[in-house]
């Protein structure tokens, strides 16, 4: 039968982060291990705990950023209602292509038109109307209660996908930084370390290459 042991196997994922843990905690005591080594850990640690609780902060902001819209969208939905505008004049075609490039790309045109509130008035006024609307187009709009045209009240899904930005937008900003913050923690241990090698080498090379004999010889 061959004598030949088997290699080791590798510790499992948990071992090795159980492990990684004790030796940043400081728990480890390992001969090999120098206090660089526990202070790298240390940083990295520090990272991985300050993602977590950005990812908390970002998913905790955008939940209060919804909770705090969704209300007042709510309530704006129920306070205004739908009703159709009658446009009763359109602009010359000509000047508002001209005037369409010049105060920038807009598929809208003002246009005068008139519609009725919920309590039954007539009002007219000024409407916002596609490019290809004609006189006697019904084009719908939102108003209050006195009749008074009003923008659209927020959708509660537009909302929620808004919110869900914002807090992306954060989460990335603070990985960002945390990202920037690792990177010079670990320059500066690494700029460390080798200084601390480098004076070690000065201290250690002529005993090994025999050099410190021949000076005592001298």
């Amino acid at each position: 039968m061959s004598s030949t042991p088997r290699p080791a196997r590798p510790a499992s994922l948990p071992r090795r982060t159980g492990r990684w843990l004790r030796r940043a905690l400081g728990a480890r005591h390992e001969p090999l291990v120098r206090p660089l080594d526990r202070s790298r850990a240390r940083a990295w640690l520090s990272a991985v705990l300050g993602a977590v609780l950005a990812l908390a902060l970002s998913v905790g902001g955008s939940l209060l950023l919804y909770r705090s819209t969704a209300p007042r969208a709510d309530a704006d939905r129920a306070r205004l209602r739908q009703v159709d505008a009658v446009v009763r004049s359109v602009p010359d075609r000509a000047a508002a292509t001209s005037s369409r490039f010049a105060g920038g790309y807009s598929n809208h045109i003002d246009a005068d038109a008139d519609w009725t509130a919920p309590d039954g008035t007539r009002h007219l006024g000024t409407v916002q109307v596609p490019h290809s609307a004609v006189i006697g187009s019904r084009i719908p709009v939102w108003v209050d209660p006195a009749g008074t045209v009003s923008d659209p009240p927020a959708n509660r899904m537009a909302l929620a996908v808004s919110a869900a930005c914002t807090g992306a937008g954060a989460l990335l900003v603070l990985l960002a930084l945390l990202a920037l913050v690792l990177r010079l923690r670990l320059h500066t241990l690494d700029r460390r370390a080798e200084t601390v090698w480098t004076a070690d080498w000065a201290r250690l090379e002529p005993l090994w290459s025999g050099r410190a004999g021949h000076r005592r010889e001298d």
